[in-house]
């Protein structure tokens, strides 16, 4: 495995991270036990979780990842080797099927200091390594959005008592450090320019979608995160499942994600399917699968501290974790790039 700290941070971090979001939903706590025990044998030290998880998010199952994973961490006794992330549910109104969080969910000091209290109660830990802010508060792009439309008046609770709440949550002992999530680029300067308040801590860590149909970090995000020292945590490298192949043709697996759950459709959009059938081709001419091509250009890429994978199967969780001994040589690079200019962006 491979090892780096999170930007300006002590948290020493695998290159591949675990992620939880299946856990209540699709897989069951054995199944969970199951994979956290196999990639904690296998290097991986980061393990990745929200209050609002498993997804598709219903009052019945809320926190129920968080749950599992405290279950886990208490019967190994593992949670000084770990570095846990959770996060705090952005704005109700920004995301589908969270109204029922807290009334309303909202970046406020109330609502964070709860969750996060919360969180440590299920996680039953007294501390969490990286807290982050799931999503905005205001009206802006994320979650697939395009065309960014100026509303102001949306804005909601400002990030400035978000980043108070949240450094109070550092003082009490109860954070080590906080991050962002699906932000943008004046999200992340705007978090960074508020955290040289003598009251307030600096962002270590933004957490955003990356893959090969998604690359959309790199025309301005990079260069933030890369000046700033800022982690960037890379989530959804394989697109909801779309880039192992198994999808193509309108092909629906028994029991994979897309399958089940029409709530995903980020990875549907036009040319998403050609540009997922070049990359699948490609794989296959140099000897590797599509999962392990996807994994491998997103470990390797230089924006990238850590990638959060997420499996339903000890199988899939396998093949994901040893994508961090693959490197691709310069002529597969070249080969994704001839691909990405054909395909650019198709589902950001």
């Amino acid at each position: 495995m491979i090892y780096s700290k999170i930007g300006n941070s002590s948290l020493n971090v695998s290159k591949i991270a675990l992620g939880s979001m299946t856990w209540g939903e699709q897989n069951t706590e054995a199944e969970a036990f199951e994979q956290m025990d196999y990639a904690i044998d296998h290097g991986v030290n980061f393990f990745d979780v929200a209050e609002m998880y498993p997804v598709p998010p219903k009052p019945e199952t809320f926190g129920e990842s968080e749950v599992i994973m405290g279950k886990w961490l208490a019967a190994r006794g593992a949670r000084d080797k770990l570095v846990i992330t959770s996060k705090v549910t952005g704005a109700s109104n920004r995301n589908r099927g969270v109204n029922f969080i807290r009334g309303g969910a909202s970046l406020n000091h109330e609502q964070i200091e709860a969750a996060c209290n919360d969180s440590l109660k299920r996680l039953q830990t007294d501390f969490l390594d990286l807290y982050q802010l799931h999503w905005p508060e205001r009206a802006t792009n994320f979650f697939g959005k395009l065309n960014y439309q100026h509303q102001p008046k949306e804005d909601g609770v400002r990030i400035e008592e978000t980043l108070e709440a949240a450094s109070k949550l550092v003082h009490a002992g109860k954070v080590r450090y906080i991050g962002i999530s699906n932000e943008t680029a004046w999200g992340l300067m705007t978090y960074l320019r508020l955290g040289e308040l003598p009251s307030n801590v600096k962002i270590i860590s933004i957490q955003n979608p990356f893959n090969l149909l998604n690359r959309t970090a790199e025309v301005n995000l990079s260069e933030c995160c890369l000046r700033e020292n800022i982690g960037f945590l890379a989530y959804s490298p394989l697109a909801f499942g779309k880039l192992t192949g198994k999808y193509l043709a309108g092909a629906k697996p028994a029991n994979a994600r897309l399958s089940l759950y029409e709530r995903f459709t980020r990875y549907e959009k036009i040319n998403c399917e050609e540009a997922t059938a070049a990359y699948v081709a490609l794989a296959a001419e140099v000897g590797l699968s599509p999962a392990t091509l996807a994994l491998a250009y997103v470990n390797q890429h230089p924006l990238v501290c850590s990638n959060i994978i997420g499996a339903t199967s000890v199988a899939q969780l396998q093949e994901n974790i040893a994508s961090v001994n693959v490197t691709l040589d310069g002529n597969t690079l070249a080969a994704i790039e001839e691909i990405h200019q054909r395909y650019p962006n198709p589902a950001p």
